[in-house]
């Protein structure tokens, strides 16, 4: 069983679940999923972070506590992802790391798309420090992706940045995950972007194949 850590607080379950439903309709891996608390906007600064680690690690030690024998840190800034790994006996894999990583791979010009006021450091270690970011107008936190005037920012930054020769973009959000951006982008935009729980799952189902059952 894969256990999925949320960094966003939220009192619907099927909310929190969301990236695991995405993961098994991909990849068909089962999951756990369950949010740190005390954290309703997110991580969206370094402040933010800092409160969310200690929380992350305590989730992740009782997911594996639990039978979880993989786990998915679903946040694009991995965020204690280093703490978390050496308070852990097994895999975690990480959304930003695998985001960036197959943005990398793909070896065409590329772009980060977030929330935060830069790329997160995962993107900016695999991508280059002057790696262009971009974030859209009017967003500041993950659940200002949730209104119709977040997804609209959202796809029109996109727009903006493939105009400019961009050819791939890099979510450093998971949450353009939860509005299904990468989806939109290809029907209506007809252009390339990783999306980073997509990503993430990738990694999972080659390293923790185990998690699927």
């Amino acid at each position: 069983m894969l256990g999925i850590i949320r960094v966003l607080t939220h009192s619907d379950q099927h909310f929190v679940e969301e990236h695991g439903r995405l993961i098994h309709q991909e990849y068909g891996i089962n999951s756990i999923s369950r949010a740190i608390p005390d954290q309703h906007k997110g991580i969206f600064d370094d402040a933010s972070e800092a409160l969310a680690v200690p929380k992350i690690v305590a989730l992740g030690q009782q997911l594996e506590a639990d039978g979880c024998n993989a786990l998915f840190l679903s946040c694009a800034a991995d965020p204690g992802l280093a703490v978390l790994r050496d308070a852990v006996s097994i895999p975690v894999i990480s959304a930003g790391s695998a985001s960036a990583s197959i943005a990398r791979m793909l070896k065409r010009p590329v772009a980060v798309m977030g929330i935060g006021a830069a790329a997160p450091a995962p993107f900016r270690q695999l991508l280059g420090e002057s790696v262009r970011y971009a974030r859209p107008e009017g967003v500041l936190n993950t659940t200002d992706l949730l209104s119709a005037e977040g997804r609209a920012s959202a796809l029109a930054c996109a727009d903006t940045l493939y105009r400019e020769g961009i050819e791939v973009i890099a979510f450093s959000c998971t949450g353009f995950s939860t509005i299904a951006l990468g989806d939109s982008i290809r029907q209506q935009l007809g252009k390339v972007a990783v999306d980073a729980v997509s990503a993430a799952g990738l990694f999972i189902s080659q390293l923790a194949p185990q998690s699927a059952r």
